[in-house]
């Protein structure tokens, strides 16, 4: 399977792409060497084989997720640089 040069031409106006004609022909070549390459996938028998859910076999352990305060709300304004009573106070960011 190949293609041609306004199939290039069509394919990047529908992206939004532009590029010379030195490019185009690259592309092209680029676009052909895919296309080729599919043909070769094409003839390979995958008919016992498959489908590949996960690249690898290992399984992820992971912890449950509890939600627990770690840090009290003193523990907390100990470490702040500036506090006002409860709260952490921060520079003014709007006028």
């Amino acid at each position: 399977m190949s293609t041609d040069i306004q199939t290039i031409k069509k394919i990047a106006h529908l992206a939004r792409l532009e590029f010379n004609e030195e490019k185009a022909q690259e592309m092209l070549q680029d676009l052909n060497k895919i296309l080729n390459w599919m043909d070769q996938l094409r003839e390979l028998d995958t008919e016992n084989v498959e489908p590949l859910i996960h690249m690898s076999e290992e399984v992820n352990v992971l912890r449950e997720d509890v939600a627990v305060n770690t840090v009290s709300h003193e523990e907390a304004l100990l470490n702040a640089p500036k506090k006002d009573s409860d709260y952490f106070r921060v520079p003014k960011v709007l006028e």
